[in-house]
């Protein structure tokens, strides 16, 4: 049964909310002011129809939206989505940062996103390969992504293929698809343990399709070509699974930011530093010392570094920063620093980044509310918020990127 409701705002993912009796409802794919039937669940509902549209619904460029869970907006007129998307990053710093000091959204193109990770199952009629629907484990066979590259959408029977030669569990398994400089990096996790003869199919499969390596729960299957990525002019092979920012526009924008920032540093920390995209950009001016908890990402990165020409110093150290972090005394003999934590944030190393002298400071974070957080606790220690950029590098999603820059005056002796 069906319910008429009037949209009073878009909630933090992306869902409209009506007001009721019982409290506020959720309604996806709806836009502040419109009036829907919907056939509620609780506190959330399934749209049913739009009754009064509002003027700035768009219709969405990808077949599948409504139906794949990958996207939430698509159906937003393209200025209104920047502002909630600027918006989320504002009330998330509320009393942290005042709205002028958070920059207008970095946008981000469709096609762009170079890393996704799909879903996969068998089924008696066959494999399905897409996203899962929105808030349910139901996958959606798709046939096109308007958020991916082109190099991903063009192999989707390919990789639909590859799976049903891979997989080996009843159950759904993850496939994740990077675009590298060698060709497609395929990692599978949860598609269950391959037999002798599905090796040998499925590597025969990857070498005449050309892709770059095929590994599944971390273990390299075949690897006819090291999938490399470029992080500013230093090459880098990335090992299986590794962490890489979705789109390289966000990724170079990103780096633009913090590198403007620290570029009188002559010695920078770059702590979560995965594979290298910040230290090794900043190598390039600055001595660099990059922390990383993963063993195969450091190590990636100091053979980049290694293999380079042009960097200065780039030292390296394995350490798990959430355990262990960097004491404000060794955080001392650096004067600059950049930290790119998990969606978690980074409190505890915050806290001795706060009682540090290091001058300026850059803060990356997926996650506004952490962010949040981690910038109170440098405030409090001293340091001066100079801006937050908002990067939109999850298209139409409810995710959003920022980087903080920060100053620490110098302490009069």
């Amino acid at each position: 049964m069906s319910t008429r409701f009037t949209i009073r705002k878009l909630g933090s993912q992306g869902d409209g909310i009506a007001e009721t009796e019982s409290g506020d409802l959720f309604i996806p794919f709806t836009l502040p002011g419109e009036t829907v039937t919907a056939a509620r669940e609780k506190d959330r509902a399934m749209l049913m129809a739009v009754l009064e549209a509002s003027p700035q619904r768009i219709d969405p460029t990808c077949r599948h939206f409504t139906e794949c869970g990958g996207c939430a907006l698509q159906h937003l007129e393209a200025e209104a989505y920047r502002q909630w998307k600027r918006g989320k990053v504002v009330h998330a710093l509320k009393g942290v940062a005042a709205d002028e000091d958070v920059a207008e959204l970095v946008a981000c193109a469709p096609h762009t996103r170079r890393r996704v990770v799909l879903a996969a199952r068998r089924t008696d009629t066959g494999m399905l390969l897409g996203f899962h629907r929105h808030l349910s484990p139901e996958i959606i066979s798709i046939d096109e992504c308007s958020i991916s590259v082109p190099e991903i959408v063009a192999a989707l029977d390919r990789l639909k293929a590859l799976c049903e030669l891979i997989c080996a569990t009843t159950r759904s398994f993850r496939l994740a698809v990077t675009v590298t400089g060698s060709g497609l990096d395929v990692a599978a996790y949860e598609s269950g343990k391959l037999g002798e003869n599905q090796r040998r199919v499925a590597s025969n499969f990857v070498m005449a399709q050309g892709l770059a390596r095929l590994s599944i729960d971390d273990e390299i299957i075949i690897e006819p070509k090291k999938p490399v990525v470029m992080f500013g002019a230093v090459a880098v092979a990335i090992p299986p699974g590794a962490f890489l920012q979705a789109t390289e526009a966000a990724e170079q924008a990103m780096a633009d930011i913090v590198g403007g920032h620290l570029k009188r540093a002559k010695k920078v920390t770059d702590l979560f530093a995965g594979c290298g995209s910040f230290a090794l950009r900043l190598a390039a001016k600055s001595e660099v010392h990059a922390v990383e908890g993963d063993a195969p990402a450091l190590s990636a990165l100091d053979r980049g570094a290694r293999f380079a020409t042009g960097l200065r110093r780039v030292t390296g150290e394995r350490r798990d920063l959430f355990r262990r972090p960097l004491t404000f005394k060794e955080l001392n003999a650096f004067d600059g620093l950049v930290f790119d934590p998990p969606r978690a944030g980074a409190e505890d190393q915050s806290k001795q980044i706060a009682r540090s002298d290091v001058p300026f400071v850059a803060a990356v974070s997926c996650n506004p509310v952490t962010l949040a957080r981690d910038l109170r606790i440098l405030l409090d220690g001293g340091y001066v918020l100079k801006s937050v950029t908002p990067i939109d590098q999850f298209l139409w999603s409810s995710h959003v990127e920022a980087v903080a820059l920060l100053e620490k005056p110098k302490r009069r002796r």
